[in-house]
């Protein structure tokens, strides 16, 4: 019996992948949780176990008393003196017990407590195999199909991706193959939980990296992405060597590579953009393929007026605005796209109602287009530091335009700057046109 315990432990132990002494710990409180369920919770023991033998010895500790008052506590001393002749009063003395003598129902609870230190190692080792792999791309099974998201089979455990994180229009059925991005994983009472996603931008990283080996070497940099998953997503890349095509690289040898990527997400539109460091012209590149003819800046507020040509007005804005949409998410600024007709009609809205202000003529509109202000409202939300700065023009004069101005804006005359535009009507002439 003893040599069956220990090839058990061997099994259990290279089987699960549990280390042996967490077993025999395991064993050692179930037989201590066994032997106080039979004899009392005041019970003293000690249980060792030889790994030469697979022997398990337990030890009940006694008093030795003149008078015995608590049998399970104490030993009378002309008993303990047969046992241990050397012992004396007060010695407290280990006397070896039947560990097999504790009753069928103390053996199932040593059971019990065994497959629960089992249960509890195994969801240990789970979570020490998988909290590292967070972001990672993970291969599994669908197992079912529940509410709260679709359970995947990945082997020793499962793991649930959630409706929020599934593609648009994604069906999988059970026994289908799937692969997703490791989003968190969780600690939990009832074992580790392992939540994916296909939607993340970081699944489309990492589908690169998996690809393309010049990102997996760090030659060529992945410095941005920005996803509609199921629909389009722009990627942009920049390389450390010079005489690398980081595009190219990303492309592979007749679209090899993207295909392949595009394939595992089922047809979603990739654009590979090269980063450039100007924000600018970043942008210019992230709104392929529409050409753009000028960009004007806001580095204050983020945000950049794109102006095209009416004929790329569509092509710039996408179906539904979702490219400049894509683009403003991949640069950081705000984007708002529009045609060079509208652009000029704005802009000589503006210098008309720059005309308008008391005590300016065509010279000063000339002066305060100059200096960047192209419209009334834009003088109006000026201070007369930045006026004079920009214009050369006296504080006193600043201050009078800029007051002339405000009272416009109070009145409603003064047209609204064609910065200021919001980027819906922009939107609304794409579909128009």
């Amino acid at each position: 019996m003893n040599i069956e315990l220990r090839r058990i432990i061997d099994q259990v132990s290279r089987d699960k992948g549990i280390d042996k002494e967490l077993l025999i710990g395991a064993i050692k409180d179930a037989i201590r949780s066994a032997a106080k369920k039979k004899y009392g919770p005041r019970l003293e023991i000690e249980v060792s176990y030889r790994d030469d033998t697979g022997e398990i010895e337990v030890f009940q500790f006694k008093d030795v008393v003149t008078e015995v008052t608590e049998p399970h506590r104490e030993i009378i001393y002309s008993e303990a003196k047969v046992l241990d002749p050397e012992c004396e009063l007060g010695d407290s003395l280990g006397i070896k017990m039947d560990a097999g003598a504790f009753g069928r129902i103390a053996a199932q609870s040593a059971k019990q407590v065994i497959m629960q230190r089992m249960k509890d190692a195994e969801r240990d080792l789970v979570f020490e195999d998988f909290k590292d792999r967070k972001g990672e791309i993970i291969n599994g099974i669908v197992q079912r199909l529940d509410p709260e998201g679709i359970i995947v089979n990945l082997g020793r455990t499962e793991a649930l991706l959630p409706p929020s994180e599934q593609v648009p229009r994604e069906i999988y059925h059970k026994g289908e193959r799937i692969r997703a991005f490791v989003l968190e994983v969780k600690r939990q009472t009832r074992g580790p939980q392992i939540i994916l996603s296909r939607t993340h931008p970081q699944f489309l990283v990492a589908l690169f990296h998996n690809e393309v080996p010049e990102i997996a070497e760090g030659i060529v940099q992945v410095l941005g992405c920005a996803r509609e998953p199921g629909s389009r997503s722009k990627f942009a890349v920049a390389s450390r060597a010079t005489d690398v095509d980081p595009v190219g690289a990303c492309v592979g040898m007749k679209g090899a590579r993207v295909q392949n990527i595009v394939q595992e997400l089922r047809g979603e539109k990739i654009d590979i953009i090269p980063w450039h460091p100007d924000s600018a012209k970043f942008a210019t590149n992230a709104l392929q393929p529409a050409q753009v003819s000028r960009i004007i800046m806001n580095k204050d507020s983020q945000s950049m007026e794109v102006i095209v040509a009416d004929d790329q007005l569509s092509l710039a804005i996408g179906k539904r605005g979702q490219n400049v949409r894509l683009a403003s998410r991949l640069v950081g600024w705000k984007i708002d796209v529009k045609s060079e007709s509208r652009y000029s009609k704005s802009l000589k809205e503006g210098f008309l109602s720059l005309l308008r202000i008391p005590g300016v003529g065509e010279i000063t509109a000339n002066l305060l287009n100059e200096g960047g202000y192209t419209s009334a409202r834009e003088l109006a939300e000026s201070s007369v530091e930045d006026l004079v700065q920009a214009t050369g023009l006296t504080e006193k004069k600043a201050g009078s335009l800029i007051a002339a101005a405000q009272e416009m804006a109070r009145e409603g005359v003064a047209e609204s700057a064609p910065g200021q535009t919001a980027s819906t009507p922009a939107v609304q002439e794409g579909r128009e046109g």
